[in-house]
Protein backbone atom coordinates (compact mmCIF):
# COMPACT_ATOMS: atom_id res chain seq x y z
CA UNK A 1 0.00 0.00 0.00
CA UNK A 2 1.28 3.46 -0.88
CA UNK A 3 1.64 5.39 2.40
CA UNK A 4 -0.63 8.17 1.20
CA UNK A 5 -3.48 5.75 0.55
CA UNK A 6 -3.43 4.59 4.17
CA UNK A 7 -6.93 5.16 5.63
CA UNK A 8 -5.61 7.60 8.25
CA UNK A 9 -3.92 9.80 5.65
CA UNK A 10 -7.02 9.70 3.46
CA UNK A 11 -9.00 10.87 6.50
CA UNK A 12 -6.44 13.65 6.94
CA UNK A 13 -7.15 14.88 3.39
CA UNK A 14 -10.93 14.69 3.89
CA UNK A 15 -10.71 16.53 7.22
CA UNK A 16 -8.48 19.19 5.62
CA UNK A 17 -10.14 19.83 2.27
CA UNK A 18 -13.78 18.97 2.86
CA UNK A 19 -14.41 19.62 6.55
CA UNK A 20 -11.68 22.16 7.35
CA UNK A 21 -11.30 20.27 10.62
CA UNK A 22 -7.59 20.83 11.19
CA UNK A 23 -7.77 19.50 14.75
CA UNK A 24 -8.84 16.10 13.41
CA UNK A 25 -6.09 16.30 10.77
CA UNK A 26 -3.65 16.56 13.65
CA UNK A 27 -5.29 13.65 15.47
CA UNK A 28 -5.30 11.19 12.53
CA UNK A 29 -1.91 12.41 11.32
CA UNK A 30 -0.38 11.82 14.73
CA UNK A 31 -1.99 8.39 15.01
CA UNK A 32 -0.51 7.41 11.64
CA UNK A 33 2.90 8.90 12.52
CA UNK A 34 2.99 6.92 15.78
CA UNK A 35 2.28 3.78 13.74
CA UNK A 36 5.11 4.23 11.27
CA UNK A 37 7.76 6.60 12.65
CA UNK A 38 7.25 7.22 16.36
CA UNK A 39 9.56 9.83 17.82
CA UNK A 40 11.03 10.74 14.39
CA UNK A 41 10.21 14.44 14.40
CA UNK A 42 11.91 14.91 11.04
CA UNK A 43 9.61 12.45 9.22
CA UNK A 44 7.67 14.10 6.36
CA UNK A 45 4.39 13.07 7.98
CA UNK A 46 5.16 15.54 10.78
CA UNK A 47 5.19 18.25 8.10
CA UNK A 48 1.61 17.36 7.18
CA UNK A 49 0.65 17.48 10.87
CA UNK A 50 2.34 20.86 11.29
CA UNK A 51 0.55 22.22 8.22
CA UNK A 52 -2.81 21.34 9.81
CA UNK A 53 -1.74 22.77 13.16
CA UNK A 54 -0.75 25.99 11.39
CA UNK A 55 -4.18 26.23 9.78
CA UNK A 56 -5.86 25.60 13.15
CA UNK A 57 -3.82 28.35 14.82
CA UNK A 58 -4.38 30.76 11.93
CA UNK A 59 -8.16 30.32 12.09
CA UNK A 60 -7.96 31.18 15.82
CA UNK A 61 -5.82 34.27 15.03
CA UNK A 62 -2.87 32.75 16.87
CA UNK A 63 -0.43 34.20 14.35
CA UNK A 64 2.81 33.27 16.19
CA UNK A 65 1.65 29.64 16.58
CA UNK A 66 0.55 29.48 12.94
CA UNK A 67 3.81 30.97 11.69
CA UNK A 68 5.91 28.59 13.77
CA UNK A 69 3.93 25.58 12.51
CA UNK A 70 4.05 26.61 8.84
CA UNK A 71 7.78 27.34 9.01
CA UNK A 72 8.43 23.90 10.56
CA UNK A 73 6.23 22.16 7.98
CA UNK A 74 7.78 23.72 4.89
CA UNK A 75 11.20 22.01 4.79
CA UNK A 76 9.62 18.64 5.57
CA UNK A 77 7.23 18.97 2.64
CA UNK A 78 9.71 20.73 0.33
CA UNK A 79 11.38 17.46 -0.64
CA UNK A 80 9.59 15.72 -3.48
CA UNK A 81 9.30 12.13 -2.31
CA UNK A 82 6.77 9.40 -1.65
CA UNK A 83 5.10 11.64 0.98
CA UNK A 84 4.20 14.32 -1.56
CA UNK A 85 3.22 12.06 -4.47
CA UNK A 86 -0.29 12.71 -5.69
CA UNK A 87 -0.03 16.41 -4.85
CA UNK A 88 0.93 19.27 -7.11
CA UNK A 89 4.23 19.88 -5.34
CA UNK A 90 4.70 23.42 -6.66
CA UNK A 91 1.23 24.40 -5.46
CA UNK A 92 1.81 22.71 -2.10
CA UNK A 93 4.95 24.78 -1.50
CA UNK A 94 3.11 27.87 -2.74
CA UNK A 95 0.32 27.13 -0.24
CA UNK A 96 2.87 27.07 2.58
CA UNK A 97 4.73 30.14 1.31
CA UNK A 98 1.49 32.12 0.92
CA UNK A 99 0.28 31.00 4.35
CA UNK A 100 3.55 32.09 5.95
CA UNK A 101 3.24 35.47 4.25
CA UNK A 102 -0.40 35.85 5.28
CA UNK A 103 0.16 35.10 8.95
CA UNK A 104 3.28 37.29 8.98
CA UNK A 105 1.06 40.14 7.74
CA UNK A 106 -1.64 39.05 10.21
CA UNK A 107 -4.22 38.64 7.49
CA UNK A 108 -7.52 36.96 8.37
CA UNK A 109 -7.70 33.17 8.08
CA UNK A 110 -8.38 31.83 4.64
CA UNK A 111 -8.85 28.14 3.91
CA UNK A 112 -6.36 26.64 1.49
CA UNK A 113 -7.11 23.36 -0.29
CA UNK A 114 -4.49 20.66 -0.52
CA UNK A 115 -3.59 20.55 -4.24
CA UNK A 116 -4.38 16.98 -5.28
CA UNK A 117 -3.37 15.81 -8.73
CA UNK A 118 -5.77 13.74 -10.83
CA UNK A 119 -5.03 10.07 -10.29
CA UNK A 120 -4.81 7.36 -7.66
CA UNK A 121 -4.82 9.62 -4.61
CA UNK A 122 -8.03 11.41 -5.62
CA UNK A 123 -9.68 8.07 -6.39
CA UNK A 124 -8.62 6.72 -2.98
CA UNK A 125 -10.00 9.83 -1.23
CA UNK A 126 -13.31 9.52 -3.08
CA UNK A 127 -13.55 5.85 -2.16
CA UNK A 128 -12.81 6.67 1.50
CA UNK A 129 -15.54 9.33 1.48
CA UNK A 130 -18.10 6.70 0.49
CA UNK A 131 -17.29 4.75 3.67
CA UNK A 132 -17.38 7.79 5.93
CA UNK A 133 -20.19 9.86 7.39
CA UNK A 134 -18.73 13.27 8.19
CA UNK A 135 -19.76 14.96 11.41
CA UNK A 136 -21.60 18.26 11.15
CA UNK A 137 -19.78 20.91 13.14
CA UNK A 138 -20.32 24.64 13.10
CA UNK A 139 -17.44 27.07 12.59
CA UNK A 140 -17.28 28.00 16.27
CA UNK A 141 -16.80 24.37 17.32
CA UNK A 142 -14.11 23.83 14.66
CA UNK A 143 -12.30 26.96 15.80
CA UNK A 144 -12.26 25.97 19.47
CA UNK A 145 -12.39 22.18 19.22
CA UNK A 146 -9.43 21.57 21.52
CA UNK A 147 -11.38 23.20 24.35
CA UNK A 148 -14.92 22.06 23.52
CA UNK A 149 -14.40 18.35 22.83
CA UNK A 150 -14.99 15.68 25.43
CA UNK A 151 -11.73 15.55 27.38
CA UNK A 152 -12.78 12.91 29.93
CA UNK A 153 -10.35 10.30 28.64
CA UNK A 154 -7.45 12.77 28.41
CA UNK A 155 -8.03 13.98 31.99
CA UNK A 156 -8.25 10.38 33.26
CA UNK A 157 -4.94 9.49 31.57
CA UNK A 158 -3.24 12.57 33.06
CA UNK A 159 -4.51 11.69 36.55
CA UNK A 160 -3.35 8.11 36.13
CA UNK A 161 0.11 9.28 35.08
CA UNK A 162 0.26 11.73 37.99
CA UNK A 163 -0.57 8.93 40.48
CA UNK A 164 2.21 6.75 39.03
CA UNK A 165 4.73 9.56 39.46
CA UNK A 166 3.88 10.17 43.13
Amino acid sequence: MHPLTHPLFLQYIIHFNDERDYFECHEVGEEYWKEIAPKDKTHPLTGWIQLAVGMYHWRRSNFPGALRSFIRAKPKLAQENIWTEGFDHGQLIELLTDSIQAVTERLPYEHRELPLLPGDLIRAVEQQKQQYLPPQYDDYYLMHKHRLRDRTQIIALRQQKKRRNL
